[in-house]
């Protein structure tokens, strides 16, 4: 499975393994703990195991996505202060 990851495009609301990761962004074992640990890719721990979203991977490698995320989010929640003005 993780062979025919590195084909695709990363989904952002995909939930990927640390191993799965590491393909995808070409990285050792001790990088990716690196990564995690100096926050710079934030992962959930499930049971013994880190699962790290899409998101949070092509956050580390296209900053331009994030920035479009929270561009989109913030006119999201622009509109919805706007209507529950009415309210």
């Amino acid at each position: 499975m993780t062979d025919t990851i590195i084909s695709e495009e990363i989904k952002p609301h995909a939930v990927y393994t640390t191993e799965e990761t590491e393909k995808i962004l070409k990285i050792s074992n001790s990088t990716l703990k690196r990564l995690l640990k100096k926050g710079l890719l934030n992962a959930n721990k499930v049971g013994k195991q880190y699962r790290i979203l899409g998101l949070e991977i092509l956050k580390l490698v296209s900053p331009v996505v994030e920035t479009k995320a929270v561009e989109a989010y913030l006119d999201l929640k622009h509109k919805v202060r706007e209507k529950t003005k009415e309210w």
